[in-house]
């Protein structure tokens, strides 16, 4: 049965005293194993969102709960080895000299035994499909490479949480299809929960949950079949939704009805031929 891995009661924040709000009474659960996505237009309070998770910022009003322990400034260490982020521009988190060398800095700082330290290297490497890469200089590797290595930095400090805030904004369509198969795969295999702040659609529809942000608030939270059967809503508030529902839209106004909202190119073709089957 899950349970709740991240609670957020009542959020508010505001970059200063004389700022707007960026969030303002924010509240939702994310549960353990789960896949969450949170979507909306630049300014919407999303990034925030991560920040907070991760203890980078504090809230001015509410509380927010990971593991069942409130975000302070004193719990702040213990929650950081619950929760693992990784940014939009890799070069920002690197500070090894090699790739080996910036896996075992997190895990240097909570001091971990080497000969764990040397496993996990291994295993997460590994698990990005990095291993040949364990002495190369972080420069050198491409764009890919480089965020593979930050995943794995993250990974190896066993978190509960990863957030990817933005991480795969920089890649081209392949590099973000790969390092999302990837993702996906570590989810499955290490029972993360996993919290992605993107605006790649493609990414979205592969979450269990969609959180839509607008103007500092939860403007809507379902599965992304839901979400994205809103097709006009969400255009009102500044979002897209993905070509696939747009070309549902366009069959259907041309008198050919669709099953269900798909989510991609391959239920729409499924739909398509189950309906020419019966034709």
């Amino acid at each position: 049965m899950s349970t709740n891995l991240i609670e957020f009661k009542d959020v508010s924040f505001r970059y200063g005293e004389d700022q707007p709000w960026v969030l303002k009474n924010v509240s939702f659960t994310i549960d353990e194993d789960e896949w969450v996505a949170i979507i909306g237009h630049n300014g919407s309070g999303k990034s925030t969102i991560a920040k907070l998770i991760n203890g980078l910022l504090f809230p001015q009003e509410g509380e927010i709960l990971i593991d069942g322990k409130k975000v302070t400034e004193d719990s702040i260490w213990d929650i950081r080895k619950d929760v693992g982020m990784v940014f939009q521009n890799p070069d920002n988190q690197f500070v090894g000299a090699t790739v080996q060398d910036d896996v075992a800095f997190g895990m240097e700082n909570r001091g971990i035994s080497r000969e764990t330290m040397v496993e996990r290297i291994e295993s997460t490497l590994n698990a990005v499909g990095m291993k040949d890469y364990l002495l190369t200089e972080p420069h050198r590797l491409s764009g890919g490479q480089k965020q593979r290595v930050a995943i794995a930095s993250v990974l190896a400090i066993s978190p509960k949480v990863l957030i990817l805030d933005e991480a795969t904004a920089m890649l081209d369509p392949n590099g973000r299809k790969e390092i999302m198969q990837t993702v996906s795969g570590l989810q499955d295999r290490q029972g993360l929960s996993l919290i992605t702040i993107t605006h790649d659609l493609q990414e979205v529809v592969q979450a269990d949950r969609v959180l839509v942000m607008n103007g500092g608030q939860i403007w809507d939270e379902a599965e992304p079949r839901k979400i994205f059967a809103k097709k006009e809503e969400l255009r009102e508030i500044g979002l897209d939704v993905p070509f696939v529902a747009i070309l549902a839209d366009a069959l259907l106004d041309a008198g050919i009805t669709i099953a269900h909202e798909p989510l991609n190119h391959e239920e729409l073709l499924e739909d398509l031929w189950t309906l020419h089957s019966k034709t």
